[in-house]
């Protein structure tokens, strides 16, 4: 990946808030396709970032360096870390590229009509996985409803950018972008 990254200019607080980003990117893809750590695994093996992520332990503590996980603070991301992430994150939505799409359609044309996202069969099934997954690994205060429908959802949208090409820069400046507010 050729994004500059000015590693000096990241703060503690900043890489705390990368970490969790990723996570609840990843979190979303999961909750749309189903996969789990396999996928993950295989889309870094694709890569070739085998070293950084070799197996599924290795996996389970990088995604509980996340602040907002359950006893999270096992593991430290580091920047190669979250570039690996950055790098598997965008492969698997690009491979889903379609899914996402269509999902987002969906979402366009159900807000287009004023109807709840809920109404439609793989966007409530979305919600649903998303809602689960959150409810089960997140530590609390778990948000209301609503507004974890919007994060999701915001997810959702930003799927469909980071699995064009470009994605990784894309993902990048987002999580950049979000670290700073």
């Amino acid at each position: 990946m050729n994004v500059p990254l000015p590693i000096d200019a990241i703060s503690t607080a900043q890489l705390s808030s990368i970490k969790a980003q990723l996570d609840l990117v990843l979190m979303a893809i999961e909750a749309l396709t189903g996969m789990g750590s396999d996928a993950v695994l295989a889309a870094a093996q694709d890569l070739q970032l085998k070293q950084t992520l070799s197996d599924r332990v290795g996996l389970w503590r990088l995604r509980q360096s996340s602040p907002l996980r359950k006893g999270q603070g096992r593991k430290k991301l580091d920047i190669d870390e979250a570039r690996a992430l950055v790098l598997v994150v965008c492969h698997l939505a690009s491979g889903h590229h379609h899914s996402i799409r269509q999902a987002v359609a969906r979402l366009e044309q159900l807000t287009a009509k004023g109807e709840a996202p809920h109404r439609a069969a793989v966007l409530g099934d979305y919600l649903d996985n998303f809602n689960n997954m959150y409810c089960d690994r997140m530590a609390d205060p778990v948000p209301e409803t609503e507004k974890l429908a919007q994060l999701s959802l915001r997810l959702l949208i930003d799927l469909l950018f980071y699995s064009a090409p470009g994605g990784e820069r894309q993902l990048w400046l987002a999580l950049l972008d979000r670290s700073k507010g």
